[in-house]
């Protein structure tokens, strides 16, 4: 009876002992700490530079420069917007025309279709939309429209020479008083006669300008005068210019 005993209390010990047992703890990954994104280091100067390099009576030329690439500066295609005011351009608001570059990091765009004597200011974005935060470009004026057009007509003409009419007119609303049309000969020539005009320059860049009795133009009204030229060859036409004159 011992001897049993013995053995059933050596077995109970043993299963006590393994109920008291720890439990295995299971082991979990470490968790990798994510390593900052370096801040960019932005040199010193402007991202893009851009100036008013032209203007006509409906157009505006800027020139741009675009020195620093993205983080911190801008890829072409540059595009510019024009506002009416300045307070406008610093809000973005109420763009009036816009124009945008080629693929050029440098260069000029031209904006058409704006309305004569008139004070414009631009902002800059790039090809992310991305808005430029320090230029803002202005004022730039629009010039007055011609008060005066000149068209040429070929009457006649042989191998050394032509006789021409030029057709004056006063475009504007107001009355024209005094005219100076200017040209330059396609291949060379000059002005052997006049008549109904005067001529202040005879040679490859030609003067002419208003005669005592032709000096003043009524609103839409127009005059003539023509010209005896001699030249190595016989122009199609050619270009010119009508500009007030007193």
């Amino acid at each position: 009876m011992k001897r049993i005993f013995g053995v059933v209390l050596a077995t109970a010990t043993l299963t006590l002992a393994a109920g008291l047992a720890t439990p295995a703890v299971a082991q979990t990954a470490p968790v990798a700490t994510p390593t900052p994104s370096p801040t960019p280091v932005c040199p010193p100067v402007l991202p893009i530079n851009a100036m008013v390099t032209g203007t006509t009576a409906t157009s505006v030329t800027i020139t741009y420069s675009a020195f620093v690439v993205p983080p911190c500066g801008y890829d072409p295609p540059i595009t510019f917007h024009l506002f009416g005011s300045h307070d406008d351009a610093i809000d973005w608001q109420d763009p009036i025309a816009q124009g945008t570059s080629g693929p050029e990091r440098s260069g000029t765009v031209t904006i058409d279709g704006l309305t004569p004597g008139t004070e414009y200011w631009f902002r800059i974005s790039d090809a992310h939309g991305v808005r430029d935060r320090y230029v803002i470009g202005g004022p730039a004026r629009t010039g007055l429209p011609a008060p005066c057009s000149a068209t040429a007509t070929v009457d006649s003409g042989w191998g050394s020479g032509f006789v021409a009419t030029v057709t004056v007119r006063n475009t504007g609303a107001e009355q024209l008083n005094g005219w100076r049309v200017r040209w330059s000969w396609p291949g060379g020539g000059s002005v052997q006669s006049i008549w109904n005009a005067v001529v202040e320059t005879a040679s490859t860049e030609v003067t002419a300008r208003h005669a005592d009795y032709n000096r003043v133009l009524a609103p839409g009204a127009s005059t003539t005068f023509g010209l005896l030229a001699a030249t190595s060859s016989v122009p199609a036409g050619f270009e010119l210019t009508c500009e007030r004159w007193s």
